[in-house]
């Protein structure tokens, strides 16, 4: 298993398209909603992608960004449907989280369901939970001095 980090200018134009495929594979088809998933973020200078990978292809995938207030923003955690349960995004989190500059707070919109899943990298809820293209998303936020995975 392969893990990468790389800006948008950095990726070749293979690896962008199945970085892309991925997520719409995860986000559109199979969770079944349609909405705009090339967003113009990932081409935003110091967006980070990371993702791991094998012979097939991208197996976990997750974006780093900077939002305008200077706090850090992850999105797009996924993985392949065939390598889940293997702890990959995981991984991805631990790399995420540990590259940051101390002192940046971090905040995502998680899914409702996952809640519990990012709170083990010390992600809280911030706000009310919401629907975003018919699925309930919850606001999250890490402070600048939350620990690592507990």
């Amino acid at each position: 298993m392969t893990e990468r980090r790389a800006l948008w200018d950095d990726l070749t134009p293979g690896e962008a398209y199945a970085l892309l495929k991925l997520r719409v594979d995860v986000f559109v088809v199979e969770q079944k909603c349609p909405y705009p998933e090339l967003d113009g973020r990932d081409v935003e200078p110091g967006t980070e992608h990371l993702w791991l990978a094998d012979e097939h292809g991208p197996t976990a995938y997750l974006r780093l960004l900077a939002d305008p207030d200077g706090r850090a923003r992850i999105g797009r955690v996924c993985t392949r449907a065939d390598a889940r349960g293997r702890s990959l995004a995981g991984r991805l989190m631990e790399a995420a989280l540990a590259g940051l500059e101390p002192g940046r707070e971090t905040v995502l919109d998680a899914q409702a369901h996952l809640t519990g899943w990012y709170a083990r990298y010390g992600f809280t809820a911030s706000g009310p939970e919401y629907l975003e293209d018919g699925i309930p998303h919850v606001p999250m936020r890490r402070p600048a001095a939350a620990g690592s995975r507990q």
